[in-house]
């Protein structure tokens, strides 16, 4: 096999089974794995690789059921799952998709993707033991929808993908946190612990290098988001905002006040 990160970011990328390519990529020992930032790497079809199941429907599709019955708390963790799953595609596709970027750019998103997958595990570890398997529930496909629009441009990407919509998960996370403590799921609400923690880094280092790239283009990060997120028809998002969370990723004043503008 491949120690080129970015060749091996594909080829885990392109495994079907979610379950087999968190496994994978938590064997990875990145600190052996050699980087080509400037290496050009042909797509290949039918990325990325994914199970039949979920089947994936519009979102408008999706039942909403009450958190306190078996099959709410089910379809909740299921969502979650899913998420995660979309997730680890995501880190591993901005690996091997953009060349030119500095080494620890790619070394960042290993941790990322090796993150994600074990955030897929727990998640999907619990929702087995509520007695579903990942896969029995439809999902929809906003996180890589996203990623197919933006494959063109890194900077679009990094805004509306770990900016945007990951950076969504920073809000949502402790409102399901409670509702899961409110029908007594401690387990959930302590895996939604690690992811938060996790994700606020994940969000910081989308920052990070979206601001790189502002900088060497010269643009100004506040309106050339608001000008990417029109451009590529990202939803407005609205509150409540958790501020703290964005504080430590990174977020910074002017942002947070274009945001809830």
């Amino acid at each position: 096999m491949t120690n080129s990160a970015r060749r091996l970011a594909q080829q885990l990328l392109l495994i079907s089974s979610p379950q087999e390519k968190a496994a994978a990529v938590l064997l990875l020992e990145p600190a052996s794995l050699s980087i080509d930032p400037a290496e050009l790497i042909e797509e290949p079809a039918n990325l990325p690789g994914r199970p039949l199941k979920p089947v994936l429907v519009h979102p408008g599709q999706l039942k909403h059921r009450a958190v306190g019955t078996r099959e709410g708390r089910g379809a909740l963790i299921h969502a979650l799952t899913h998420i995660e799953a979309n997730a680890v595609n995501l880190a591993l596709d901005v690996i091997w998709r953009f060349p030119g970027m500095p080494e620890r750019f790619y070394r960042d998103w290993l941790k990322v993707a090796q993150e994600e997958a074990l955030h897929f595990q727990l998640l999907a570890g619990h929702l087995a033991g509520i007695g579903y398997e990942y896969g029995d529930l439809p999902a929809h496909d906003g996180l890589w929808e996203m990623a197919e629009k933006t494959r063109g441009d890194l900077l679009a990407r990094l805004a509306l993908v770990p900016r945007t919509l990951e950076a969504r998960g920073l809000d949502a996370s402790l409102p399901i946190r409670n509702k899961l403590i409110s029908v007594g799921d401690k387990k959930g609400a302590d895996i939604l612990d690690i992811i938060l923690r996790d994700e606020i880094g994940h969000v910081a280092i989308g920052n990070h290098w979206y601001r790189h790239l502002c900088t060497l283009r010269e643009l100004d990060p506040v309106s050339t988001y608001a000008n990417l997120a029109k451009a590529y028809g990202a939803r407005k998002l609205s509150g409540p905002f958790n501020m703290e969370a964005r504080r430590a990723a990174g977020f910074d004043e002017a942002e947070l006040a274009q945001l809830c503008a």
